[in-house]
């Protein structure tokens, strides 16, 4: 009897991951990056960009236990391997076998984008507010509404699995999507690249740069530090680049006083290493999620654990 009218014999997460670690292992010497799903605690996506879009995906569900089921898989470390790229989502995930996951994803109509900036314009000021997903309702409204919005819709999203399931929405696939959901709390720019549009669009950038000059407090503590320009790796209008070598823009008392590390002073070490959240927290002993939260501190202080300070200033902050 086939699979699609019986079940697999149940086999333990540890031995997925085994078979999963060594099809992976010859992946990565063929040239793979390798990027996993970890969630840390029972909630898959916590910010606004995350679960916006894990509620979103769950309209595409065709059998309401492959939803559940999913979620046990990206919650238990199942999905070994996730890739966005404009237009592709790519993932691995360890069953019963090793199974592969694609996703492909239409670009953005031109005149949907058109529209979405237009509503946008003006109203939201920071690339940190963009990230932070701290919108309006009637941004929210736009971008999340399901027809016109930057979420794909049903008949823009086409789900691939070489697993034996029937079902358009197998718990591989519904483990993936969660897993973008994940991946969408630490790097919101994701979504924008899968859809093929440039996030930079949605902000006034006059506006902002205007801010830094003028006696506005609370917007210049959003933006007036050059340095945010670099948490999404790009340059602000009106920003000079020369191939000098900047100073660090942590002073000589911050040196002494290593409690006083903020979340720009995070930012900046990460990108200036071109690490991911993942690999940057490897290094400092935490959870990518509570480096996430670090950098949406913005210039607030920290008051990192000592032995995280230490490690930040000796290996990133003062080569």
């Amino acid at each position: 009897m086939g699979y699609y009218f019986s079940f697999k014999p149940y086999i333990p997460v540890a031995k997925r991951r085994e078979q999963a670690i060594r099809k992976i292992e010859k992946l990565r010497k063929k040239g793979l990056v390798v990027q996993p799903i970890q969630i840390n605690g029972k909630k898959i996506a916590t910010t606004f960009w995350g679960k916006s879009w894990c509620e979103h995906i769950e309209s595409f569900h065709d059998y309401e236990n492959r939803l559940s089921r999913g979620r046990t898989y990206v919650r238990n470390g199942s999905v070994c391997h996730l890739s966005i790229e404009q237009g592709l989502i790519t993932g691995i995930v360890a069953g019963s076998d090793v199974y592969n996951v694609k996703i492909t994803v239409t670009s953005l109509l031109t005149t949907t984008w058109n529209n979405i900036k237009k509503t946008c314009l003006g109203k939201i000021s920071s690339l940190l507010d963009l990230v932070s997903g701290k919108l309006t309702n009637g941004v929210m409204d736009v971008v999340c509404d399901r027809a016109k919005g930057i979420f794909p819709s049903l008949k823009e999203i086409k789900l691939s699995c070489d697993c034996p399931d029937y079902a358009t929405m197998c718990k591989h696939i519904a483990a993936v999507l969660y897993g973008v959901g994940a991946r969408l709390d630490l790097q919101p720019e994701q979504l924008f690249k899968l859809r093929g549009v440039n996030y930079e669009d949605l902000v006034d950038l006059k506006t902002a740069i205007s801010d830094v000059t003028s006696n506005n407090k609370t917007k210049h503590r959003l933006i007036a530090d050059p340095s945010l320009s670099k948490i999404f790796d790009i340059e602000l209008l009106g920003e000079k680049s020369n191939n000098t070598t900047k100073t660090s823009s942590v002073s000589n008392k911050k040196r002494a006083d290593l409690s006083s590390f903020t979340g720009i002073d995070v930012s900046n070490a990460r990108k200036k290493l071109k690490l991911s959240y993942v690999a940057f927290a490897k290094k400092l002993g935490v959870s990518a999620t509570t480096v996430s939260r670090w950098e949406n501190r913005g210039r607030a202080k920290l008051g990192l654990k000592k032995s995280n300070a230490k490690t930040l200033s000796k290996l990133l902050l003062f080569k």
